[in-house]
Order: C-alpha cells, then structure tokens, then sequence
C-alpha cells in the first residue's frame, strides 16, 4: 500500500507512558478554552466540547503529522459569531461543512505548498501575535460578573485566584528539574486540585463556566432551506472558515515541524481538517483547526506520535459522558496558568536578540502581523497583508538591482549584458539604460543573466524595439531563456520584437518575429 495512505508508522518507538500522559494534559487544557470559545460565540457549551472530540480524533488519525492536536477554538469560531447572530445555530452547522468541503478541495488539488510564500518574518508576527492573544485570554479569568456586568476580581478572591495561578506557573516551571517523566503541567493541575478540594477553597471552576455533562454527539443535517440564497449567505463565512482554519493548521504544522526536525504532509492535514469540519456540520459540532496552545502543551508534555491526540479526543468524550461532575470542579486558576506558560513558551523571544540585525522592513511586517492578528483576531488576513508586503518590499528591492554592462564589439555593435529579472518593477530602470540616439546602427541585448518576468516586461522590450525602429537602428534579444521565448512568442499579437536564438550558446543566428 501506497504511503500516503499509511494511517499510522508502526516503525515509530512510542512511549506509551508519556503518550497518555500527555494526551491526559491536553484534555484538560483544551476542555475550558473550547467552551470559552462555544460561550463567546453564543453557542451551547457542548457544541464547543463536541467540536473538540471530533476535530481531535479525526486529525489525530488522519491528519499531517504526528504530535499536531486539533480542536474547536481559535479564530475560525470568531469567524462565525456574526452568521450566528443574524441567522441561527442551524446556519452556522452548514457553514461549517461547506468550509470542510473548501478544505478538502484545496488538500486534493495539493494547494499546501502556498504556505511557501510565508515569509520569516510574518512567521515571528503570527506566532507572537497568537501568544498575546492566548496570555490575554487568560486574564478573562480574573473577572467576575457583578449586577450583571462584568467585573475585575477584588479582595481574597483575587489573592486566592492570583496565589493558585502562582502555584501553578511555579510546578510548571520547577517540576521539570526534578523529573520529566510525568508531564509537568499535568502535575500542575492535579496539585492545585487536590489543593483546592482538600482545604475547600473557594475558586472559580470549570462547572462556573458552563456544564460539560451530555451525550454521543447526535447525528443532525442542518435545517436549512436548500437555495442558492442559503449558499449566498453560508459561502462567504465558509471560505474565511476554511482559509482562516488552514493558514493556522499549516502554520503551526510548520512549527512543529521546525520544533522536532520531522516533516509533515500540508495537503493530508488539509484534507484531514476538512474531513472533520464536515462531521462538526453533522454532528453538532461548531468546527475548529489546529490548536498552536494544545499542541506546544502536547510538545512540551514529550508527545511524538499520534496516540497523545486520540487520547486526548477520547479523554473530552469520556468526560462529556461521565467525568462531568469531577471535571466540573476543576479549578480554572489551575488551566489558566498552564495557559500561562503555554503563551510564554509560544512567544518566539529569538525575534527580540535578532530585532536589531534584521532589514528594517522585515522588522516592520513582524509587528504589523502581530499587530493585526492581536487587534482583529483575523490569522488570514494579518499573514495575508504581511505576505503582500514582503512580495512588494521584495519586488522594490529587486526592481534596484537590475544592471546593464555595455560595450562595443569588432563589428561595431552595441551590446546591453542585463543582469536582474525583467518585471513589472525594473521596467523603467531598464528603459533608462539604453542611449538611442547615441548608440550605432545595430544594438543586441543580451539576456543570458537575466529573465523577462510579466507582461510589463515583454511591453517594456516592445517599446524599446519601437524607439529603435524610429530611430532606424535594428534591436536584437539573445540568450533568452526558453520560458521567455515561450513568453514573447505567446504575446504575438500584441509586440514586435527581434529574437536572436542561441539554444547551445556556440552559434549564433538571427530569427525575427514581425508581429
């Protein structure tokens, strides 16, 4: 059988021990920030919990890479806060799963390998942009409603709140030094557990969020009405869904990626992120994407393999239908600063050694991804925007380097060696080198260190043709590279150029293209 089509590599040495234990953690850090999320976008607590099981089974078997957790959370449920306020929960399911179809498409049709055109830097915006947006979600935690509004915690509940998140960053960061072999935060929350229950402090819990006791989540189709108007309302949200939830997935499998010297497969998560959002659609499920918190928690706990996620999934779905009660009196002090920590260790701090040695204008598209992803919550459209920046910053510097080295040969004529490629951006650089009316009665430029790009450039070489023929001097272009004869010969019916063909680089001859 085909390798792609390999679910698991029975090859890999799995630490059962730590898979579990892992998988146990990141049960219990992803439980409260899916209902958070489910809470905020005015969802029913279980949809978000039962987004969590599915995305998180289904990715763990299925998707790109071992050690990625999957849940529902992130910017792909922000998305869908304004399809659930004017339209109904009933929307959002089909929105859900036209954005998995949306996934699934762009995984087939191998697409992945877009996430190439991120650059460096907008990698450093992202990801500390992400860790702000995870450490601030975490002061929610400190508020309390009073009279119906939302409150700053004051007095002994804030000190008690305050105290166990201590506790808590300080087992996280000290366990470690005295054994790895049982993850650290998950030693973090059952301590300030037991703590709590033991000496019956009074904290705020999972159960003060919302309920997590339900059932198998239940098989439904959308009650919606099958129209081309319904498409026109659920399109646009699935299509940010969809791009929102694969611009994370893929960036996070890059850093997990970078993080353990393995590579991932884009186009199978891809598809494996689309095959679960189509489920969420059907199952009560408010869909989800790959989780950067969860999967560093993952990351950090010793996980490598791909038993941790299902582990994990099965953990939410086992406490949906019986650990509720004990689940419910967790202490959220104990998650929060496990959340903590995880946004410390999410923040790329090298970007701060390195801030005064890169190019300004890398410098610049870091914070304003950063910026942007922590203003708007919008992960596509900060990587967008500090994609298109750099692709211009790129093209600007690139359109300076372009270079002319003239001279004269025996027979007198004049020849432009160009160095630096022929684009929409060195176009008047390149016009500006040529001396027509000084330069004799036969001119060749010589393109064997360089390229025509776009159609600026073949226009640029049509116009400079024309200004020779006024002139009545004859232009001739040699080494032109074969996509750029393809090029020119393609743009027939718009230009008029003299090509002087040279495919082995020992003979010479002149073929023109009166077009």
């Amino acid at each position: 059988m085909k390798a792609s089509f390999k679910l698991f590599d029975f090859t890999q040495k799995v630490n059962y021990k730590t898979e579990i234990l892992a998988g146990l953690t990141v049960a219990m850090t992803m439980m409260p920030e899916s209902l958070s999320f489910a809470i905020l976008a005015g969802f029913p607590p279980l949809v978000g919990l039962y987004a969590a099981f599915i995305m998180g089974l289904v990715t763990a078997i299925f998707g790109g890479r071992p050690g990625l957790v999957s849940g529902g959370a992130g910017a792909t449920v922000v998305v869908l806060i304004a399809l659930m306020k004017a339209n109904g929960i009933e929307y959002v399911f089909a929105a859900v799963a036209l954005a998995g179809i949306i996934q699934i498409a762009i995984g087939v049709f191998k697409l992945a390998k877009l996430i190439r055109l991120v650059p460096q830097p907008v990698m450093y915006g992202f990801v500390n942009g992400l860790a702000v947006i995870i450490f601030m979600a975490q002061l929610q935690q400190f508020k309390t409603v009073v009279n119906g509004q939302p409150a700053w915690l004051s007095g002994a509940p804030l000190l008690i709140m305050g105290g166990l998140v201590a506790l808590t960053i300080a087992i996280v960061v000290l366990f470690p030094k005295i054994t790895r072999a049982v993850p650290s935060s998950l030693v973090a929350i059952i301590v300030v557990f037991v703590l709590v229950l033991g000496f019956g402090i009074h904290t705020k819990t999972v159960s003060d969020i919302a309920s997590v006791s339900g059932g198998f989540p239940p098989f439904h189709i959308p009650a919606i009405p099958l129209s081309l108007h319904t498409l026109n309302i659920i399109f646009p949200y699935a299509l940010i869904m969809a791009a929102v939830g694969l611009t994370e997935g893929l960036l996070t499998l890059n850093l997990v990626d970078e993080m353990t010297a393995t590579r991932g497969n884009g186009n199978r998560e891809c598809i494996a992120q689309g095959s679960a959002n189509i489920l969420n659609g059907f199952f009560f499920g408010m869909g989800g994407c790959p989780m950067i918190a969860q999967t560093l928690v993952n990351l950090s706990a010793g996980a490598r393999a791909r038993l941790s996620g299902i582990i994990a999934s099965l953990t939410i779905l086992l406490i949906i239908l019986f650990g509720a009660p004990v689940i419910g009196k967790l202490p959220m002090a104990a998650l929060t600063g496990v959340m903590i920590m995880v946004a410390f260790g999410t923040f790329e701090w090298i970007s701060f050694r390195i801030f005064n040695k890169m190019p300004k204008q890398d410098v610049f598209v870091g914070i304003l991804v950063a910026v942007i992803t922590i203003l708007l919550h919008n992960l596509a459209l900060a990587v967008l925007i500090g994609v298109i920046i750099s692709a211009l910053v790129f093209a600007w510097e690139s359109a300076k380097r372009i270079r002319a080295r003239k001279y004269v040969d025996g027979n007198g004529a004049k020849h432009y060696e160009i160095y630096g490629p022929l684009f929409f951006g060195s176009v008047t650089a390149f016009s500006e080198k040529f001396d027509i009316s000084g330069d004799p009665d036969e001119v060749i430029i010589d393109f064997k260190d360089s390229r025509v790009a776009d159609m600026s450039g073949i226009q640029a070489l049509n116009k400079l043709t024309e200004r020779y023929r006024k002139a009545g001097k004859k232009l001739h272009l040699k080494h032109l590279s074969k996509d750029c004869i393809a090029l020119l010969k393609n743009a027939a019916d718009v230009i008029d150029v003299n090509i002087m063909e040279d495919p082995h680089y020992w003979v010479a001859t002149e073929k023109s293209y009166n077009i």
